[in-house]
């Protein structure tokens, strides 16, 4: 017996040395400027058997590059973003940020939760988006990277105050980041509480799959998984109603080119200067993982699929980029020239009792993952 334990702890011996091995190789660190205060930004380089990477930064665990292949093999970078830290914290739409403490939209700034009244920042237009002035985007998570069964990882954390942004509670934060050799960005999002609060959150890429600064989307491919979607006022907030898509310019249950009715004489997209909406997927079951939105770019081949276990996606098509935003290699990103497929639970779910609960409890763990699958065509 003595000797089956002192092999069984050999052989984890081996194994965590060769997990720290493989995770120094596989996982590069840089310098990637510095926050006002002099924190120092870093910037984590994840790659592949394939030779795909993804770069990461400990600033709002943003998503800084993703190099996928084309048709053709040939590598490119298909999300938004910029060089350094310091363009992060001048201007930025939320390029590849993770986005919280409640992703989207909070209509009015306040929500009501045990019979306790919560104000928040009224950060757009009169309304709470993304966690508020300083929301998850905004600040310095911890970063480790780590090897698993499926590839390259990298763990961030962060510990969001009782009281940050108005929210109440101690919210516990990891997302873990793993880029796998089937060409797969994972993320897996876990978070727990001391208090009851709300949790929604999303990763927030912008991509081009013509490579990043490369014209627009709108002759992507679009196919949302989704039935039916949540209407918006004139400030973007859900109406509360859940309407079908089925013969409207909502309607992407087959592949459709993204400008293919984005200027149609329809209301809702003119409250978003186009597709700034939230679509209901269809689901066997809730939570089971499943596919929720495929975009395919004709000229490279590039084909991305994206998988989650949310209830709900966001997808934005850039109608508030304007040419003021300068990124990688120069890159001016102008006007519809990136689209995001946000997965998250239902926008001022808050205030919206008939919508899937987004509250939190001692006790409880949020699990939320999402895959984006890379392939081509």
């Amino acid at each position: 017996m003595n000797q089956l334990l002192q092999l069984l702890l050999n052989v984890m011996l081996i194994l965590a040395i060769s997990n720290c091995a493989i995770a120094k190789d596989i996982c590069q660190i840089q310098d990637f400027g510095s926050l006002p205060d002099g924190t120092s930004a870093k910037l984590y380089t994840l790659t592949n058997k394939n030779g795909m990477n993804i770069q990461v930064t400990n600033y709002g665990g943003i998503i800084v590059r993703l190099y996928a292949p084309d048709k053709n093999n040939a590598f490119s970078d298909v999300v938004l973003g910029y060089e350094r830290v310091e363009d992060y914290i001048k201007s930025s739409p939320y390029f590849g940020a993770i986005a919280g403490r409640y992703a989207n939209r909070i209509g009015n700034g306040e929500f009501s939760l045990d019979g306790k009244n919560y104000k928040l920042a009224k950060n757009n237009n009169g309304h709470h988006l993304h966690g508020g002035l300083i929301g998850f985007d905004k600040v310095i998570w911890e970063m480790k990277p780590v090897n698993t069964f499926k590839g390259a990882a990298l763990k961030v954390h962060y510990l969001s105050k009782d009281g940050e942004e108005g929210y109440p509670g101690n919210l516990d934060i990891t997302v873990t980041y793993t880029l796998t050799n089937k060409n797969e960005v994972m993320v897996d999002y876990k978070a727990t509480t001391d208090k009851i609060t709300v949790c929604n959150l999303t990763q927030h890429s912008y991509f081009n799959l013509k490579s990043q600064g490369n014209g627009d989307i709108l002759n992507h491919q679009l196919m949302l998984n989704a039935d039916s979607f949540t209407p918006v006022d004139a400030g973007l907030i859900t109406t509360g109603q859940i309407l079908p898509v089925k013969g409207t310019p909502m309607a992407f249950t087959i592949p459709t080119a993204i400008g293919a009715r984005i200027n149609e004489d329809y209301q809702q997209l003119k409250y978003g200067r186009g597709y700034d909406h939230n679509w209901v997927l269809n689901k066997k079951h809730p939570k089971e993982l499943s596919l929720a939105a495929s975009v395919y770019e004709p000229n490279t081949g590039r084909y991305m699929e994206v998988w989650t276990t949310e209830p709900a996606i966001q997808f934005y098509c850039g109608n508030f980029l304007d040419g003021s935003n300068v990124g990688k290699e120069g890159k001016v990103y102008n006007f519809r020239n990136g689209f995001c497929l946000e997965t998250q639970h239902y926008p001022d779910s808050p205030n919206k009792t008939q919508f899937p609960s987004v509250i939190l409890k001692p006790g409880e763990k949020y699990i939320h993952k999402t895959v984006f699958k890379f392939k081509t065509k």
